[in-house]
C-alpha cells in the first residue's frame, strides 16, 4: 500500500466517523449504551428485579397452607426463606383468605400413595405473580431435596445426587451474564449497521461518484470506511468498560476483551459491507444484515463456548479451556470474512452500485 493510498484511506475513514453525528438512530443507540454503562450500578438493582424477581426484598410473600403434608411444606419454606407461611386447618377458610387478598397464594400439600402432591394457586397476572411463583418454587425445591434425602434408603436403586445449592448474588450474575456481554456485543453489531448506512448513503446521494474522482479505487474507499468503523467497536467497548469500573463493576482481561470485540467488529463490518454490495438499497440491506448477524449469533450459541459466554468468562477473569481458542477462532473468521469481502469488492463494477 503506497503512502498516498494509506493517506487517502485515512481521510475516508475520518470523513466516515465525522458523519456519524448526522445519524440520529446511531447516536441514540450510543447514548443509550453510554447511559447504561455510566449508571450501571443503579440500573442493575432495578433490572435484576425483572431478571430474578426473588431479589425483591420489600413486602415478603405470604401463603396459606392446607393439607396433611402442610407441615413438610412449612419446614421447607422456612429453610428456603422469602415466604411467610400461615397454616390453615380448614381449606374453605384458606381459600377465602386468598380470594380476599389476605394471603398472596394458596398451597395445598397432601399425601397420596406415599407421595406428596402440592397444588399452588397464585395470582393470575402481574409482577406479584412472578414473585410468588419464584418464592414458592424455591420452597418446593427445598422440599424435594429434603424428601429425596429422607427416602433414599427406601429405594431399590440409588438416586442421582442433586447439585449443591449455590449461594450467589443475583446482582453479580445479572451483571456479568447479561449486562457486560450486551455492552460488549452491541458495539460490534452497531458498527456493522453503520457500515451498511454509510455505503448505501454514498450511493443514494451520489457522493460515491465524487469520491471515485479521486485517485482512490472503490476498494480503497470501502477499506477506509470499514477500517474506521471496525476500530470504533473496540473503542466503544473500552469506554463502556471504563464506565463500568467507575461504577464498581470491574472487567478483567481488558486486552483480550478488546481483541474479542475487535474480531466481532471486523466480522460485523465485513458482513455489512458485503450485504451492501449485494443489495444497494438501505432498508433491504439493513434488514438482510440484521437477519444475517442474528443468524450467525444464533448459530454461535451451538458452539461449546458462545460469544456471550466468552465475554462473561473474560470479564470475571475465569476463562475456560476454550476461551482463548474461541477468541482466536472469532479472529480467524473475521479475517476470512474481511479478505473475502475485499476480494469481492475488487470485482464489483462501480457503475452497478
Amino acid at each position: 500500500m503506497s503512502e498516498s493510498g494509506a493517506r487517502g484511506r485515512l481521510v475516508v475513514g475520518r470523513r466516515e466517523l465525522s458523519s456519524l453525528s448526522r445519524e440520529k438512530t446511531i447516536v441514540l443507540a450510543l447514548v443509550i449504551q453510554l447511559f447504561v454503562a455510566g449508571f450501571s450500578s443503579f440500573l442493575v438493582v432495578g433490572l435484576t428485579s425483572l431478571y430474578s424477581p426473588a431479589t425483591v426484598s420489600g413486602g415478603g410473600v405470604e401463603v396459606a397452607v392446607v393439607g396433611d403434608a402442610g407441615g413438610e411444606f412449612v419446614e421447607a419454606a422456612e429453610a428456603a426463606g422469602g415466604l411467610r407461611v400461615d397454616p390453615y386447618a380448614d381449606p374453605t377458610a384458606a381459600n377465602a383468605a386468598f380470594e380476599s387478598g389476605a394471603v398472596d397464594a394458596l398451597v395445598e400439600a397432601r399425601t397420596r400413595e406415599g407421595r406428596i402432591h402440592v397444588t399452588v394457586t397464585a395470582p393470575e397476572e402481574g409482577l406479584r405473580k412472578t414473585l410468588v411463583v419464584v418464592r414458592v418454587r424455591a420452597a418446593l425445591e427445598t422440599l424435594e431435596r429434603v424428601e429425596r434425602a429422607e427416602r433414599a434408603g427406601s429405594l431399590e436403586s440409588g438416586v442421582v445426587p442433586l447439585p449443591p445449592p449455590v449461594d450467589a448474588s443475583p446482582y453479580l450474575g445479572f451483571t456479568y451474564t447479561v449486562l457486560v456481554p450486551v455492552l460488549l456485543l452491541l458495539p460490534a453489531f452497531i458498527v456493522g449497521s453503520v457500515a451498511v448506512d454509510g455505503i448505501t448513503e454514498e450511493v443514494e446521494r451520489g457522493t460515491l461518484e465524487l469520491l471515485r474522482v479521486t485517485p482512490l479505487s472503490l476498494a480503497a474507499i470501502v477499506e477506509g470506511k470499514a477500517l474506521a468503523l471496525a476500530a470504533l467497536g473496540p473503542a466503544q467497548a473500552l469506554l463502556w468498560v471504563g464506565l463500568l469500573s467507575l461504577n464498581g463493576i470491574p472487567v478483567a482481561n481488558i486486552g483480550r476483551v478488546a481483541a474479542f470485540v475487535a474480531a466481532l467488529s471486523v466480522a460485523a463490518v465485513s458482513v455489512g459491507v458485503g450485504t451492501t454490495l449485494l443489495v444497494a438499497d438501505r432498508q433491504r440491506a439493513q434488514l438482510l444484515y440484521s437477519f444475517g448477524v442474528l443468524g450467525l449469533l444464533t448459530a454461535a450459541t451451538a458452539l461449546p463456548e458462545g460469544p456471550t459466554s466468552t465475554a462473561a468468562l473474560l470479564a470475571i477473569d475465569s476463562p475456560g479451556p476454550l476461551t482463548d481458542a474461541a477468541v482466536a477462532g472469532y479472529a480467524l473468521v473475521a479475517v476470512g470474512l474481511a479478505l473475502l469481502v475485499r476480494w469481492y469488492v475488487g470485482r464489483v463494477d462501480p457503475e452497478t452500485l
